[in-house]
């Protein structure tokens, strides 16, 4: 019965809900087409090897941009623009984006259902003796041949049997209807190459998404984990939603550990910050060993540690080298690199602005921070100078790294070529030198930081080397750290310090020592029966040469040789060369004489002119010149030290590594396979002929050689042997 509320509906037509099963089924029909045709792509092989190119293509970028290095250093080498658009791309740890782990999930996925369809058919196929032929189809082959023998259909078939099963083929007899066929087959393994190298692909491929960071990326996901972008604390202070727990599967990050000091966790770098990873044990560092070759080129280095199991309490002693990794519950400790490990520094000072000459003694740790005192900042402000490194033992090539600090940024090329033809005119030891240098002696990296957070990096050597003849104190400086250093050549004096070169550079900010000089030097060039006129001329030429030089007067905003090409482009062409040769000769004797004055206001005696002293002057000019672009108020030189070493491990835990091997040595079984078997397929039909037998032998392999058209022509002179009946223009 109908409920009484529904009698005055109108009654639907019967065919609503034939009609309604049939778009149903349509929807179905249409959803289940769909969904086989993207099975079909997703394994088929266009699909796969288009990933595996993109792969590559990507693998090549990867390649050529170094990856997990500081983000700094991306922005100033591809600038802002650009460096947002590579870091959203993921470009700078490409093999850990999202997108790349998407398409290397892809690829196990396609390769799998491909192995799925395919697989039981190949296996399906060594299987088979295909005995479903007929004698008319083996006579379609292109590689067959008959004949005739004496011999009843079952003792040829017996024969035959025999030949082919000494031959290394499988064989099997069957019975046809009035006939016998011997299916044969050789080589059927070869298509387990192709399951091989296949199930490789998958295998790798999850072998490397188990090393890949994707648990970390899950526990940043789903588990509350956030790196860590702050500083200043200790690692016992960082929170643990910053810290990975012992039951991370898989991780790679790196740990600095100085000689007599431990660590026990490791730094994983981030795009933004840091995340970190305890380990189950304690590393302790007792020493580390380095080996140099004759060049000065490190040959050897390895850590000699202890391991202090958390869980036991044990301890043992062990050596971590290069290419002879530490493993240990699964984690492995790989000798990655060696650093300061916080070394003790005590330096000088020098000022390098101003009139007076002044040193001031400074002690610093590698690593840490200090303020310059206020009164050797001149007025720049608040300047804190960071400690970067020291290295005892430097191996440069000053022809690559031996730039000029000299940087004179002009829009004229008449001031860059004239400021080079001054150089000439001095023959300064500063040009660039095409000398590979060997150890250069220890060195120091520091950073002068000011209030505005600009940072100015410098490194400077202990020892003077040798360039051109002429023994320098070497002094690099950079304004970013995409730029290699260029040296000021300072010129060491007769007892290998610098006091000599300073002290001519605090007078020459002096202006009554200056004009002292200008006046003794008149006095010296001119006869003593000279005019007092042309005196008192050269000796106003020789001051403005000297104030010129020492930026101060009209050229105030530039000093050295560019304030003096910019001076001399007010004379006339035709005029400047003789001009800048006269210059130079009243600079030259000028500063001579203002360094004998600046020794003799310190209480020594004055020296005498020869040819090292005119070369130490010749370099000390050249060097006052590109102190002007130095750029720090002061000048570090390292006086002592006492080295700290530390070593630096990356410390991995890859539970993928074993199946990667496994997935390659299937891959070395699957590439074997396909191209050193071959599979080989006979089929011999005999069938009674008269008082004899008539025999019908066909021949198939995949792949048509040359080794298969010989190995033809030897089973058919094996089977057939001189009963090979005529060919009738198929057989070949």
């Amino acid at each position: 019965m109908r409920p009484e509320s529904s009698r005055d509906l109108p009654a639907l037509p019967e065919t609503t809900s034939e009609s309604g099963s049939a778009t149903t089924g349509a929807h179905l029909q249409t959803r289940t087409t769909w969904l086989a045709q993207a099975l079909e792509l997703l394994s088929s092989m266009r699909f796969a090897i288009s990933l595996l190119c993109i792969i590559a293509i990507t693998s090549i970028i990867g390649t050529v941009l170094k990856q997990n290095e500081a983000m700094p250093n991306y922005v100033n080498k591809f600038g802002p623009f650009w460096f947002d658009v590579f870091q959203h791309l993921g470009l700078y740890s490409l093999y850990s984006a999202w997108w790349f782990l998407l398409i290397m999930t892809f690829l196990v996925l396609s390769t799998s259902l491909c192995l799925i369809r395919n697989a039981p058919k190949m296996l399906k196929d060594m299987r088979s003796w295909r005995e479903n032929v007929r004698e008319t189809s083996l006579r379609n082959f292109h590689h067959r041949v008959e004949w005739r023998g004496t011999q009843t259909q079952d003792q040829m078939a017996q024969e035959l049997l025999v030949r082919l099963q000494n031959l290394g083929y499988q064989c099997k007899l069957i019975a046809k209807e009035g006939a016998q066929l011997i299916a044969a087959k050789r080589g059927a393994g070869n298509k387990w190459g192709y399951i091989f190298a296949h199930t490789a692909i998958v295998v790798i491929c999850v072998g490397g998404l188990l090393d890949s960071d994707l648990s970390i990326r899950m526990q940043i996901w789903f588990g509350g984990k956030q790196p860590y972008e702050g500083g200043g604390l200790l690692i016992s202070q960082v929170p643990a939603q910053h810290k990975l727990s012992l039951s991370n599967p898989t991780f790679r990050g790196s740990i600095a550990i100085p000689e007599g000091m431990s660590g026990n966790t490791v730094v994983i770098q981030q795009p933004k910050g840091v995340l970190l990873q305890d380990l189950p044990f304690t590393i302790q560092l007792n020493q580390f060993k380095v080996d140099y070759y004759s060049t000065g080129m490190p040959k050897l280095f390895a850590s000699d540690v202890v391991i202090k199991d958390h869980e036991t309490g044990k301890s043992f002693p062990a050596t971590v080298q290069v290419n002879h990794p530490l493993i240990y519950k699964g984690v492995a400790i790989f000798q990655s690199s060696f650093d300061d490990g916080g070394s003790q520094m005590r330096l000088k000072a020098h000022v390098m602005q101003g009139a007076k000459r002044e040193t001031r003694n400074l002690s610093a740790t590698v690593g840490g921070a200090s303020l310059l005192p206020e009164d050797l900042s001149f007025g720049r402000g608040e300047i804190s100078i960071e400690w970067v490194g020291f290295r005892a033992l430097n191996v440069e090539n000053m022809a690559r790294n031996g730039q000029d600090l000299r940087a004179v940024d002009t829009d004229k090329n008449f001031t860059q070529q004239l400021s080079a033809d001054l150089d000439k005119h001095t023959g300064a030891a500063a040009k660039n030198a095409n000398k590979d240098l060997k150890n250069v002696g220890p060195s120091i990296q520091y950073k002068l930081r000011d209030k505005t957070g600009q940072a100015r990096e410098f490194s400077n050597y202990m020892m003077p080397v040798e360039l051109d003849g002429v023994s320098v104190y070497l002094a690099g400086a950079k304004d970013s750290q995409n730029e290699g250093f260029r040296y000021l050549r300072m010129p060491a004096d007769d007892n290998g310090k610098l006091d000599e070169w300073m002290r001519l550079r605090a007078a020459l900010a002096q202006p009554e020592l200056r004009a002292q000089a200008a006046d003794q030097y008149a006095k010296r060039a001119l006869p003593a029966t000279a005019a007092a006129t042309m005196q008192t001329q050269l000796s106003a030429s020789a001051r403005k040469g000297l104030a010129i030089f020492a930026g101060e007067g009209e050229s105030a905003k530039i000093a050295g040789f560019a304030a003096i090409a910019g001076f001399l482009e007010n004379i006339p062409a035709a005029e400047q060369g003789k001009a800048a040769d006269v210059f130079m000769k009243i600079l030259n004797g000028s500063l001579w004489d203002l360094w004998q004055l600046a020794r003799v206001q310190d209480g020594l005696p004055a020296l005498e002119l020869n040819e090292k002293r005119a070369q130490f002057l010749q370099v000390a000019t050249s060097a006052l010149s590109d102190a002007f672009f130095y750029g720090a108020p002061v000048y570090m030189e390292l006086s002592d030290f006492d080295e700290v070493k530390a070593s630096v491990f990356q410390v991995t835990r890859a539970p993928g590594q074993n199946v990667v091997y496994l997935g390659c040595l299937l891959l070395v079984l699957g590439v074997f396979a396909m191209f050193y078997i071959r599979e080989r397929r006979v089929w011999v039909w005999v069938k009674p002929d008269g008082e004899g037998a008539h025999a019908l032998l066909a021949f198939s392999s995949q792949r048509k050689t040359l080794d298969f058209e010989r190995e033809f022509a030897q089973l058919k002179q094996l089977m057939a042997g001189d009963a090979a009946l005529p060919a009738d223009g198929n057989e070949v």
